[in-house]
């Protein structure tokens, strides 16, 4: 899962947000110095990506893209995933994406110093350019592989992957619908447990 899915799977508590969108950048132990409820996001978003990366139609996905990103078509498919959570929205939510992406830019904004250095570092730029909104389009995702791919270790293969996203767009968000409600399921409950 990307940005929006781990936003949207924090619920609406502002805190376990900022701990969901933070968690890739909190090694190890070091969510220990956090607030008890960014904690608990930061802990969520771990969650999140083992039940994901464990998942039979995330690997069945990601074996669309092996022949050219191998070990790195788990990374596709979260992006991929969040496009069609965007696509998807009005099935998940009572409230435009807009509006929930504005809303969550305010969250972000608003905890700035208490985000790891590397994340104050691009959250200007995600909020200017709305980028979880963009995800909704396919030039929004196609913008975000070639910004990973220059700003990471992830081989360039933006346009080929723009290519399998159209040829097997059907099966990609068929997947995407079956699973999302089966994630989405587990951390409701896993919010509802640490509470």
């Amino acid at each position: 899962m990307n940005f929006l899915a781990h936003l949207y799977l924090s619920g609406d508590n502002p805190r376990i947000q900022v701990g969901n969108f933070i968690g890739d950048h909190v090694k190890g132990r070091a969510y220990e110095k956090y607030s008890p409820e960014i904690k608990q996001g930061i802990l969520l978003h771990r969650k999140i990506d083992d039940f994901t990366d464990r998942h039979t139609l995330v690997k069945q996905s990601a074996r669309r893209l092996n022949e050219r990103y191998g070990r790195y078509s788990g990374i596709i498919i979260d992006v991929f995933y969040d496009h069609f959570l965007g696509v998807n929205w009005a099935h998940f939510s009572s409230i435009s994406l807009k509006q929930y992406v504005s809303k969550v830019h305010k969250v972000l904004l608003s905890n700035y110093f208490k985000l790891p250095a590397d994340v104050k570092r691009f959250l200007p730029f995600l909020v200017k350019s709305r980028r979880l909104e963009t995800y909704a389009t396919k030039e929004g995702i196609e913008r975000s592989l070639r910004i990973m791919s220059n700003y990471s270790s992830l081989p360039d293969h933006t346009s080929w992957a723009m290519e399998q996203m159209d040829e097997h767009y059907q099966a990609f968000n068929d997947d995407f619908m079956a699973f999302f409600n089966e994630v989405k399921l587990m951390a409701e409950t896993e919010l509802v447990r640490d509470m």
